[in-house]
């Protein structure tokens, strides 16, 4: 009787090729997390301390500081 060995399953093509896509995936998403976290390091230091927020930003003072009621886009049933 002879014995009939087969390959091991890391020696198989479909290993080599399931292997090869991991590592791309997982090359991909360092690279992918390494490139965000630089654009948000950058944003973070162009904001320069500014401390006013878009809510902050939207409220225009035309009279000496006092900011400007708009009362005709209120609708009053009389």
């Amino acid at each position: 009787l002879s014995a009939q060995t087969e390959a091991p399953f890391y020696e198989e093509w479909w290993f080599l090729v399931v292997m090869a896509l991991s590592s791309l995936i997982l090359i991909l998403l360092v690279v992918f997390a390494l490139v965000l976290h630089g654009q948000s390091k950058k944003y973070k230091n162009c904001n320069g301390g500014k401390t006013i927020s878009n809510v902050e930003e939207s409220v225009t003072l035309d009279n000496g500081g006092f900011t400007a009621l708009e009362l005709n886009s209120r609708h009053l049933n009389i």
